[in-house]
């Protein structure tokens, strides 16, 4: 195995053991001293690939795009055709698999935002990608922003440990926001005529 491969290697188990951490101890108890017991890589090791614990932080938010892309990749693939609002769905798709994780990549956004929000600023440039995709699909533009807004109110209050709803209760509503046959648009109702006053 090559220096390159091997390093790979070494920086993957880093950030899942970061995840393991964010999850049971929370940003604080992201150190290295910590990292290193989690993944069994030397505090030398971990400084020589991340040098801070930016860069740590730098890191998990860059998995956690990429795994992000990929369940929306996968969720396009598989059910982006039977959608007429495909972009929306695989929005929802993704909040509904970063709290089925066991240890969510989505706690990488929760970290950065403790520890240094301006490590937000890159996702706020994909986040209006996002809201222009949504725009240029959306028969009712304020409908699809409620169901998006529903679905990431759903995944944060469960990352936050806020959550007063069970597994089923969360995964029966993110069914129904993804059913669009729940959510058309609905049309104006034509208003009544009055009578003339005679």
């Amino acid at each position: 195995m090559d220096n390159q491969t091997r390093s790979e290697i070494s920086r993957r188990k880093a950030i899942e053991a970061a995840l393991v951490i964010l999850t049971r101890d929370g940003v604080g108890g992201l150190t290295f001293d910590s990292l290193a017991r989690e993944s069994g890589i030397s505090k030398g090791g971990l400084l020589h690939q991340f040098r801070t614990r930016h860069g740590v932080l730098c890191a998990l938010l860059e998995y956690q795009q990429q795994q992000f892309e990929q369940i929306a990749r996968d969720y396009m693939a598989k059910e982006g055709a039977s959608k007429a609002e495909p972009n929306l769905a695989a929005q929802i798709a993704i909040y509904r698999e970063s709290i089925n994780q066991p240890h969510s990549v989505a706690r990488a956004v929760l970290a950065a935002l403790v520890e240094n929000p301006t490590l937000l600023d890159d996702m706020k440039t994909s986040d209006a990608a996002k809201m222009k995709a949504l725009q240029d699909e959306a028969t009712d533009l304020d409908l699809s922003l409620l169901r998006y807004f529903a679905a990431s109110g759903l995944a944060f209050h469960s990352l936050l440990g806020l959550s007063p709803l069970s597994n089923a209760a969360r995964n029966r509503l993110f069914e129904r926001l993804l059913d669009e046959d729940s959510w058309q648009a609905r049309k104006p109702q034509p208003k009544a005529r009055r009578k003339p006053a005679r």
